[in-house]
C-alpha cells in the first residue's frame, strides 16, 4: 500500500527502486539484484523488472565494466588483477570481465605502475633502498599489478633516480664509461 491506502504494484515498485539506484552510478545487474533481494522484493518481479531494464539498455554489464575499466584506471591508478577483482566484486560474469580487461594495453600498464612508482618514491627519498623497494612494491601488488611487472618497474625506477641522485647518466652506464658504485 502506498501513501494513500491503494496497493502498488510490485513490478513499478521494484523499478523505482532499480531507477534510484541507477541515478546515482552505473551498476551491474547483480549489484540491482542484490539491492531488490535486500527490499523483500519477489525474484520473479526482480527478474521481470531486470529482464525488461536490460531490454531497454539501462542495465548492461558490458557496458558497465568498459566504464568501470577506463574510470577506475585513471582516477585510480589499478591494474588489470584489481579491475577484474572489483568487477567479479560486483557480480559481473567471468567472460564480461575478461572482455573489459583486455583492453587495458601492457603498454599502459605499465606506464601506469611507473607513475605510481615515481610520485611515490619521490616522498620516500629519505628511506632506505630496500624499505622503499617493500613499500613500493607493495603499493602495487593492491594496486593489481602483477608482481613480475611490479618488480621490473620498482627495480628501474629505483635505478633511475639514484643514478640522478648521483649525477650520473644511464645510458653512460650501458656504454660501460662509468662503473656504477652500488
Amino acid at each position: 500500500m502506498d501513501g494513500g491506502g491503494r496497493a502498488v504494484d510490485p513490478v513499478v515498485a521494484a523499478r523505482e527502486i532499480c531507477l534510484r539506484q541507477l541515478t546515482t552510478r552505473a551498476r551491474s545487474r547483480a549489484e540491482l539484484a542484490a539491492t531488490l533481494r535486500r527490499r523483500g522484493v519477489a525474484a520473479d518481479v526482480a527478474e521481470t523488472v531486470l529482464d525488461r531494464l536490460t531490454a531497454v539498455g539501462l542495465v548492461d554489464d558490458r557496458a558497465f565494466a568498459a566504464a568501470f575499466v577506463s574510470s577506475a584506471r585513471s582516477h585510480r591508478g589499478l591494474g588489470r588483477q584489481a579491475l577484474a577483482a572489483e568487477l567479479r566484486r560486483r557480480g559481473v560474469q567471468p567472460e564480461v570481465v575478461q572482455a573489459a580487461t583486455e583492453v587495458v594495453a601492457d603498454a599502459d600498464e605499465e606506464h601506469n605502475a611507473r607513475d605510481l612508482v615515481r610520485r611515490r618514491s619521490a616522498a620516500m627519498g629519505g628511506l632506505p633502498a630496500p624499505v622503499r623497494v617493500r613499500r613500493l612494491l607493495a603499493l602495487l601488488a593492491r594496486r593489481g599489478y602483477s608482481a613480475q611487472l611490479a618488480a621490473r618497474v620498482v627495480q628501474e625506477e629505483l635505478a633511475a633516480v639514484d643514478l640522478d641522485q648521483a649525477g650520473l647518466d644511464p645510458d653512460e652506464l650501458d656504454s660501460g664509461e662509468v662503473e656504477p658504485d652500488w
